[in-house]
């Protein structure tokens, strides 16, 4: 059976775990990471030289990487709906994937850091406000892609898991405390994305 090492409130970890939904896939996961520890450890350290979750492992195969491991995932499903093997298609698939990496995730992510880490009396608000003027041109950018292609996903006409790591950030944006501009392509995207059982189980959670 997959091991999933890792808390389950970690974005990365929710990639896998919303994968494994998709897949109809068993597993067994470990609270690693967090308030739980564990990351540090030698055992841990040995399979995973960075001390971060998830790390997975399945018939002694460990890995590591959240985007490469939901890659791995559907490659060995032959979950070919989820991950294209046309590489044009498969090229739209895998831009967000790392899109999210490069630029949404760490733009979005002082906002979370700023809302849901920090207590409302240390919050800082100048910083929450470049904060917010940051993350949104960047959410433009898929609103504007959306708007364009007029695709119900971000890489065609079909849920794939270059949608996965963009909906979990799309999450938490939605859920801000802040002042959005309308992104109207963008919000009917997340509307479709998030009806399914994954983010329901995984995502739809409270943030911590």
């Amino acid at each position: 059976m997959l091991k999933i090492w890792g808390r389950a409130s970690s974005a990365n970890v929710m990639k896998v775990l919303w994968c494994c939904t998709e897949l109809n896939e068993r597993y067994e996961r470990l609270d690693v990471g967090g308030p739980y520890g564990g990351n540090d450890e030698p055992a841990y350290r040995a399979m995973n030289p960075n001390g971060r979750v998830p790390t997975v492992e399945e018939n002694g195969v460990v890995m590591w990487e959240s985007n490469s491991v939901v890659r791995y995932l559907c490659t060995t499903r032959r979950a070919e709906k989820l991950y294209p093997t046309d590489p044009g298609k498969r090229s739209f698939v895998e831009r967000w994937m790392d899109w999210q990496l490069a630029h949404c995730g760490p733009d979005t992510t002082p906002l979370f850091m700023g809302y849901v880490r920090t207590p409302p009396e240390k919050r800082d608000p100048a910083a929450l406000e470049r904060a917010r003027k940051v993350a949104i041109p960047t959410w433009q950018i898929a609103e504007d892609w959306l708007a364009h292609q007029k695709w119900p996903y971000l890489a065609g006409q079909d849920f794939t898991i270059g949608d996965i790591p963009v909906a979990i950030f799309a999450r938490r944006w939605f859920a801000f405390p802040i002042e959005r501009p309308s992104m109207p392509h963008l919000e009917a995207w997340y509307d479709r994305v998030k009806t399914r059982p994954g983010f329901v189980e995984h995502i739809a959670v409270p943030m911590v």
